[in-house]
């Protein structure tokens, strides 16, 4: 056991169990299989949903059997990314772990600490036989990364806790009390493909060593975005040079911060030698202007085999013009929070191959009204260049409840705890609670949990000491309660 030696061991036990599962979002079918297990093999009463949900119940411990019912939830399913020279398989291996000092972290992969952690610390006190706590329903949800999806169908009669704490944030001092909203834009379209001229020469170009990132919490941070940053070295060859693409594909998940994009393009051999240096140019000149946050980024281009057929010009024009013009990042700060992000988009995935186009976005906001706005204005870009667009997977934000009893109760222990108050914030990303409430509107929620730093991608990685404080606060709460 890698982790064994790390403290609590409860947690990273069933951390390391728990990562040894396949659990790609929308394929949570060991996983729940492998949940609804664990809860038989307890012999507590284990249900699931008519959609996956897994929900175990534990009577509370001697002396607290009486007292108010808690629900603590977290989500089975994890981001699955990898760098490019990663040779690895989510759906069959297990994640791959490393200690690093203080940092658990995964090895060329997404670590799935989020939300791992928080579920490795549900199944740890349904395990427990020493720690004092009210009778718990533990709800363990799917498809939160790619749908919600659990959430959203979730069987609510079988929750009957009045407060829930949700196990999903990632920074140790912030207690969450609101979340924001989403809403997917795709844009798609054929398109015809041309015989590839004579006398021309095909290259393939990369972009690679980006960031990437959760693209709430991390939007606010100005990283690189590949597909952003191969369009702009569209844009600069075409001041000098007449080229097609071929190929072109970049990002992968929508919640994900693009970190790679590639393409094949073709251009006349009797231009390649000014091509290739005034590509070297354009180059220096991205490199230079991401230099301080985006220090691995780099750009190849390299020969390739000419390909029979490329884009025809006025269409791939129409691509390089709405990517151009399809926002990316924070469209507005709250008004009563300068430094809180209210609404933003992702332009998180680009696929243009054999006659297909497809782009696709992810807007958040804390606001309906301006996740509307912005996502109406995404569909007039795109339809602007005759593309169709479907705006889809709709969920509402987690509007906060400031006088919650719970939180207050949150507050005073951690303060007692750490001698300050946590942060009460409002995360940029889509926490499952704005759906539970509309579920449950009777139920109290905060959200908390321990510092995961590069969620959503391959850097991503959980601190050990942090875990620390965030079952130490979670044991404490359940015992007053």
């Amino acid at each position: 056991m890698i982790l064994h030696p790390l403290e609590p061991q409860a947690i990273w036990k069933h951390f390391e169990n728990l990562n040894a599962v396949p659990r790609p979002s929308k394929k949570e079918a060991c996983v729940r299989d492998f949940m609804k297990k664990f809860g038989e093999n307890l012999g507590l009463e284990t249900h699931a949903d008519a959609v996956g949900n897994i929900v175990i119940k534990k009577p509370g411990s001697k002396g607290k059997e009486n007292s108010p019912k808690i629900a603590l939830q977290a989500h089975l399913d994890m981001v699955h990314q990898k760098n490019s020279q990663t040779d690895f398989d989510f759906d069959t291996q297990g994640i791959a772990m490393f200690i690093d000092g203080d940092w658990v972290r995964a090895k060329g992969t997404t670590l799935g600490a989020d939300n791992g952690i928080g579920v490795a610390a549900i199944m740890a006190l349904l395990e427990s036989t020493d720690i004092p706590h009210p009778p718990l329903e533990a709800l363990f949800t799917i498809d939160e990364e790619t749908g919600m999806t659990g959430a959203k169908n979730l069987d609510a009669s079988l929750i009957s806790a009045k407060v829930m704490l949700n196990l999903d944030t990632e920074e140790d001092d912030e207690v969450d009390i609101g979340c924001a909203g989403g809403i997917d834009v795709t844009a798609s379209a054929n398109y015809v493909e041309q015989p590839t001229p004579t006398d021309s020469e095909a290259y393939h170009i990369v972009v690679k060593g980006l960031r990437g990132g959760h693209s709430g919490i991390d939007i606010h941070r100005g990283f690189g975005n590949a597909n952003k940053i191969i369009n702009q070295i569209w844009i600069d060859l075409a001041e000098k040079f007449d080229f097609q693409l071929n190929y072109l594909q970049g990002g992968s998940l929508r919640n994900a911060i693009p970190r790679e994009a590639e393409a094949i393009l073709v251009t006349a051999k009797s231009t390649a030698t000014d091509f290739e240096s005034v590509f070297k140019t354009i180059v220096a000149k991205i490199q230079s202007d991401f230099s301080s946050i985006e220090p691995h980024l780099k750009i190849e281009l390299k020969q390739t085999h000419l390909p029979e057929k490329v884009v025809e010009k006025a269409f791939q024009e129409k691509v390089i013009q709405s990517i151009k013009q399809a926002h990316n990042g924070v469209y507005r700060f709250q008004k009563d929070f300068p430094d809180m992000v209210e609404t933003s988009n992702n332009l998180a995935k680009v696929t243009m191959k054999s006659g297909q186009l497809s782009i696709d976005c992810l807007t958040r906001s804390s606001s309906e009204k301006s996740k509307h706005e912005l996502a109406n204005l995404l569909r007039n870009t795109f339809e602007t260049s005759g593309f169709e667009v479907q705006l889809g997977n709709d969920y509402p934000g987690w509007n906060p409840e400031p006088e919650a009893e719970i939180l207050h109760r949150y507050i005073r222990l951690y303060e007692t705890l750490h001698g300050q108050k946590p942060h009460v914030v409002a995360c940029h990303a889509g926490l499952e609670c704005g759906i539970l409430k509309e579920k449950l509107p009777d139920v109290q929620m905060i959200s908390f949990g321990p510092t995961i730093l590069g969620a959503h991608s391959p850097d991503e990685r959980v601190c050990i000491s942090s875990v620390q404080k965030f079952w130490e606060i979670l044991v404490r709460l359940l015992a007053e309660i």
